[in-house]
């Protein structure tokens, strides 16, 4: 911690994740030693750590002042918001606080992982008081239910987080934003606005899901073979825009992936029930017409597991394309998910299917998050003393901070994880920073994301494994060769590293002095490092290597 500020004084802005990525969503706000968290989410791990799915912000700084978290709000339901709540959460202890909807698509996770923490529906508009904040619920529109941008009043002063938002004027599912309540809020005064910045770099308007609706009516009626639509199972309105432009052109609908499923369920649990009409099981999709059939697939980023990946790799049990059927991508690509949605549309191209996108049919996805003319209207409202641009990689934070000067905003942070923003009393800056990191979900289990796992299974994948047997007597002496496995480093046949490497073993252990053939420790890395330097020699690789006493 920076000698230059105390955490627990004053009020500050702590975020912890999603700050310099897309996901990971981890913020806090401290006022005077009494803490607010809001948004707890996951981030899709890429190859750089393989066989890890989940990557979550490490939240040991809160964990140490558990006693004095108020509570923990979500904003909206999305993975990248709420996603590691069913695995961090017993960090923090403290209740939760969410929409309907939220709290219904949150129940999955927490079933999942066991856990049973203190949770309180807050309706649209509803206002909860946690200590020294008293934040409002303020209904925005975004890509999924009820999403809610908080209103925080403390003694220094009233912040705005954002959350995911937009200004869609005809959003198809929920309301539009209320402008008025906006413009309320900015006349009362607000001390700064912690804001999504996604796609600052955008110009225009994000538009409006009432265009996608039409452009998917538009494109469905072109179709004659079989139809897959991959969209996002939390947008539920793209999911029931799908199905109205499904009905439009005379074809009944089938859902493959089970969170659509549960989309649907927390649609329904929260109120908000969708206009789906019969909806086709799977196991019966295949007996209707190929001109008449059209699938709501999950997968749309190219996830492995998903429907859209297993169609296209001729995979799925239920589900079989080829030429003549079409692929509709209804969705904007996750930076770092491109690699994996290609290979899904090359596969599906492989069949003959025909891939649509959204740089054919450019209306058949809008975004969630605000371009430039909905950023300017927003701090038109607002009218803010200072913004923290938030959630979005550096290009989109850089281009939020150059907007909100542009319209007259006297203070722009550009923060990043892990430091602390001191914003009451005094100016708003940087005043140091605090513990941050990541964390790595790894099957059950959660390790730090440089740990000594996760590098050794890095260097694994890029220089093989190599394991040495030593069997030895009492004074450390061979009382056979050395056995020398190397797996993803040499085949069975590469007789010349694999004896190099053997004889290597046998002449470290033989120049060993007698007292470190008698210590493990001495005797393993003695032999560890010639058999490495022997391999480097024969393969130009730095393998991981392992080496086994068993003394006799």
């Amino acid at each position: 911690m920076s000698r230059r500020a105390d955490p627990d004084k004053g009020l500050v802005f702590a975020p912890l994740g999603g700050v310099g990525e897309i996901g990971m969503n981890l913020y806090a706000y401290g006022c005077d030693g009494r803490w607010l968290v809001v948004d707890c989410g996951i981030m899709f791990q890429d190859d750089k750590a393989p066989g890890v799915e989940l990557v979550m912000a490490d939240p040991a700084f809160l964990a140490e002042r558990s006693a004095a978290i108020e509570g923990l709000i979500l904003t909206h339901a999305h993975e990248d918001h709420i996603g590691a709540v069913a695995y961090l959460w017993p960090r923090f202890g403290c209740p939760i606080y969410a929409t309907p909807f939220t709290l219904a698509m949150l129940e999955g996770r927490l079933k999942e992982t066991g856990i049973d923490p203190p949770r309180h529906a807050v309706p649209l508009d509803g206002r909860v008081e946690l200590g020294p904040f008293s934040v409002r619920f303020v209904a925005l529109t975004h890509s999924i239910p009820e999403p809610s941008a908080l209103a925080i009043d403390t003694p220094y002063g009233t912040l705005v987080h954002s959350g995911d938002w937009k200004l869609d004027p005809d959003p198809m599912l929920g309301e539009p934003a209320e402008e008025g309540v906006l413009k309320a809020i900015g006349d009362a005064g607000v001390l700064a606005v912690i804001g999504d910045s996604t796609n600052a770099q955008v110009k225009g308007h994000s538009g409006s899901e009432a265009t996608v609706r039409a452009a998917l009516a538009r494109e469905i009626a072109k179709c004659r073979g079989r139809v897959a639509v991959g969209c996002f199972a939390s947008n539920a309105a793209r999911v029931e825009s799908v199905i109205h432009a499904a009905r439009a052109a005379g074809r009944e609908v089938c859902l493959l992936g089970r969170s659509l499923h549960r989309v649907l369920e927390a649609c329904a649990t929260a109120g908000r029930p969708l206009d789906t009409g019969r909806l086709i099981p799977e196991a019966e999709a295949g007996y209707v017409p190929n001109d008449r059939i059209l699938y709501v697939a999950t997968g749309s980023q190219g996830e492995p597991r998903a429907a859209l990946a297993r169609i296209a790799g001729n995979t799925h049990p239920n589900v079989a394309f080829g030429a003549g059927d079409t692929a509709i991508f209804s969705s904007r690509v996750i930076p770092g998910n491109e690699k994996a949605v290609l290979e899904v549309q090359n596969a599906f191209a492989a069949l003959g299917v025909e891939v649509v996108t959204a740089r054919e049919a450019p209306d058949i996805h809008v975004s969630g998050h605000p371009a430039q003319d909905e950023l300017a209207r927003f701090y038109e409202l607002l009218r803010p003393r200072s913004l923290i641009a938030v959630h979005g990689e550096n290009l989109h934070l850089e281009a939020h901070a150059k907007l909100a000067q542009n319209v007259g905003i006297q203070t722009v942070i550009v923060p990043f994880d892990g430091v602390l923003v001191r914003l009451a009393p005094g100016a708003v800056e940087k005043v140091g920073t605090i513990q941050s990191g990541r964390l790595a979900l790894d099957g059950n289990r959660i390790l730090e994301r440089d740990s000594e796992i996760l590098r050794n299974r890095r260097r694994i994948m890029y220089n093989g494994c190599v394991v040495v047997t030593l069997v030895v007597g009492g004074m450390g002496e061979l009382l056979r060769p050395p056995s020398l496995t190397a797996p993803a480093l040499l085949d069975l046949d590469d007789d010349d590293p694999m004896d190099k490497a053997i004889d290597a073993a046998i002449e470290a252990v033989r120049q060993t002095p007698a007292k470190g053939r008698r210590d493990d420790g001495i005797l393993q890395e003695t032999v560890r490092r010639a058999v490495r330097r022997s391999l480097l020699a024969s393969t130009g690789k730095k393998p991981v290597t392992c080496v086994q006493i068993v003394r006799i």
